[in-house]
C-alpha cells in the first residue's frame, strides 16, 4: 500500500496503511475529517489544523503522521 499523501492549506497528513492499527483515533477523533466511506477518507479543510494535529497524535501505530 505505501505512504499516502493529503494535502490541506496549512497542513499535510501521511498515511502508512501497512502499520495501521485500526485503533479508529483519527475516525472517533474527528469524524468529518477521516471519514472511511468518503474517497479521498482525509479531507483536511474541514477543520482547524491544530484539532488535527491532536487527534493524530493519539494514533497508537503512528500511522498517520504529519507536516505543518
Amino acid at each position: 500500500m505505501g505512504l499516502k499523501e493529503y494535502k490541506g492549506e496549512k497542513i499535510t497528513v501521511y498515511f502508512d496503511g501497512e502499520i495501521c492499527e485500526h485503533a479508529a483515533e483519527c475516525v472517533k477523533g474527528l469524524p468529518e475529517v477521516f471519514n472511511v466511506k468518503a474517497r479521498p477518507w482525509i479531507s483536511l479543510d474541514k477543520v482547524d489544523a491544530k484539532k488535527v494535529v491532536e487527534v493524530i497524535d493519539r494514533c497508537p501505530s503512528r500511522a498517520l503522521t504529519y507536516k505543518i
